[in-house]
């Protein structure tokens, strides 16, 4: 391909979902808009396919100015993300160009996926961060989108987390950026070594650890992900689970120390995080009683497993290059399963007896790749074991992760044995559009044979050939099956609340009154109490403001030409010494 397509190419994947959204602002064109934001993504499809990692296009007449480009892991990032963002918006034309709020649901749905796109193929800081803010905040509006109380709540959760990740993040980047050489366009390729070797390097790795973590479910930071893909349309819980997650990964890959020294507590802190994930997600998820939960909750058990790569790396940089790929293709390979299962969720519900058998055929395709008996599944867990297996020097508890990983594999078959349970008792209670088998079908086709493509892009995955690995694909999945058949048999699942840990904290003023109660005080007490201490804060409140309100008006009237001058000078002077 040529240089200038590529640049071309580079400029338009993030470029027209932008401008297409700045359009629609003018009422005229909003139609036009809608019609064309289901092929939004297609440029950035085409980048990952036809594009050559390794060219940079400045853009100069930004403020600070600005890089894109591709690198052999974002093209693959950009490749599935595009797919996925394509497959959701054929997907999803009816709130795209019908339907209420569809015009509202369109600029959302542009601008989420021109920050999904823009932080891909970002090779500066800033680039970078403004993509993920841009998506992150975006989103928002598509979580809310049909004005339920349900959504309403998601979204409230949701906006609390990304405000606490995007504060982490920031702060992670601008210390990071303090220790490069050119702080004020940092480049993403400079910062692993800047952070190894910073005097902040702990803080600013645990800034970049949980920012990022609230978009990939870190335990603990995980609970908007069951609320939002629950509560978001099929279309958007298909974008979130399979692309947008993705971004907290990717962030993990550019911005963390990886290879550039040892950090063994860190690793072994992400590790054992990883594993928690991994079966926390599994056994909270073989509780919940709507299939979109309980991929919400597979996501966090996948997502656990590649933190333990990540941990792993952070422990021994000698293994970056095979945990560098092996990342790499299990991002590829849930993605596109899990986008295809959430899809999935809207077809199961056509009204049809002449397709129902390749329906479900298809409906267990992606389950069956997550579950590791499909190629994608396959070489992904292969690769990811032997990375982990290729440690020399490592403790004896390194040993038991193959172990932990395939125990792990046993929660996924569970997961999504329930998941497809689940999907049996909503099968045919509506008709589907024809946008929605579109779109599931190219998705679902791309989790069994996009794998074919990766050699592409120059990642070649482990194929488990050997009688050994086969047996060691094969008894989790075995194992899986039968406890799920147990399960259902002889088991009742336990009333979990989709958003877990937040339930036990939003109940605590009705704890209080009942543990006054057991020690003789009545409700009405301390509720009274409550309301008597609520009335002294929000006094105390207007005394403050009522003081600070009259003080800057005094400023304002009297002394703002003293103020602005004084700040004029301190500036001059810091001009004068950085000079």
């Amino acid at each position: 391909m040529s240089a200038s397509l590529n640049t071309a190419l580079l400029v338009l994947a993030p470029g027209v979902p932008l401008l297409l959204g700045v359009l629609w602002s003018i009422p005229r064109l909003r139609r036009q808009v809608g019609r064309l934001t289901p092929w939004a993504a297609l440029p950035a499809l085409l980048l990952a396919l036809v594009g050559r990692p390794g060219e940079a296009v400045e853009l100069s007449w930004l403020l600070f100015g600005g890089f894109l480009g591709l690198t052999p892991t974002s093209q693959v990032f950009l490749f599935f993300t595009a797919l996925i963002w394509f497959a959701a918006g054929i997907h999803g034309r009816r709130h795209l160009e019908q339907g209420s709020h569809c015009e509202r649901f369109c600029v959302f749905w542009l601008f989420t996926l021109a920050g999904n796109i823009a932080l891909i193929v970002a090779l500066d800081v800033a680039l970078f961060y403004t993509g993920f803010a841009l998506m992150t905040f975006a989103a928002y509006g598509l979580i809310v989108h049909d004005g339920s109380e349900r959504a309403r709540r998601a979204g409230r959760v949701y906006l609390v987390l990304a405000v606490l990740g995007e504060a982490l993040i920031l702060a992670g980047l601008i210390l990071a950026a303090r220790a490069t050489a050119a702080p004020l366009l940092p480049m993403l390729g400079e910062l692993p070594q800047a952070i190894a070797g910073a005097p902040e390097r702990n803080v600013i790795i645990a800034c970049l650890w949980l920012g990022f973590g609230v978009k990939a479910g870190l335990p603990l930071l995980h609970f908007s992900l069951p609320l939002a893909y629950g509560a978001a349309p099929v279309s958007v819980a298909a974008a979130l689970a399979g692309a947008m997650i993705k971004a907290g990964l990717l962030g993990w890959l550019v911005t963390l120390p990886l290879g550039a020294d040892v950090f063994p507590g860190w690793g072994e802190a992400i590790i054992v995080t990883g594993l928690f994930a991994a079966f926390f997600g599994a056994l909270v998820g073989v509780h919940q009683k709507q299939p979109r939960i309980v991929l919400a909750y597979s996501s966090i058990s996948q997502m656990g497993l590649i933190s333990v790569a990540i941990g792993a790396w952070m422990t021994f940089p000698a293994l970056g290059p095979l945990l560098a790929t092996a990342i790499t293709i299990y991002a590829f390979h849930h993605a596109l399963a899990k986008a295809a299962l959430f899809l999935g969720t809207d077809v199961v519900r056509h009204r049809t007896r002449g397709f129902a058998t390749w329906l479900w055929i298809g409906l267990s395709i992606p389950a069956l790749a997550l579950a590791g008996l499909m190629p994608s599944g396959l070489i992904a867990k292969g690769s990811l074991k032997d990375a982990l297996a290729a440690a020399e020097a490592a403790p004896e508890a390194w040993q038991q992760l193959p172990l932990l990983l395939a125990l792990a594999a046993v929660g996924t078959t569970a997961l999504m044995a329930r998941h497809l349970w689940l999907l049996r008792l909503e099968a045919a209670q509506d008709d589907a559009p024809s946008g929605a088998w579109y779109g599931w079908a190219l998705v679902t086709a791309a989790s069994l044979f996009g794998i074919l493509l990766l050699p592409l892009w120059g990642m070649h995955g482990h194929w488990p050939f050997a009688a050994k690995d086969l047996v060691a694909t094969v008894w989790p999945v075995a194992m899986g099956g039968l406890l799920a058949v147990i399960a259902w048999r002889l088991l009742r699942p336990w009333p979990v609340p989709p958003a877990d840990v937040l339930e036990l904290l939003t109940p605590l003023p009705c704890l209080a009154v009942r543990a006054g109660r057991a020690v003789g005080v009545t409700g009405p007490a301390i509720r009274q109490l409550l309301r008597h201490l609520q009335a002294m804060v929000l006094a105390g409140y207007q005394r403050a403001d009522h003081r600070l309100g009259r003080f800057t008006e005094h400023l304002w009237r009297r002394d703002a030409s003293l103020l602005f001058a004084l700040l004029l000078a301190v500036l001059a002077l810091a001009a004068l010494h950085l000079s």
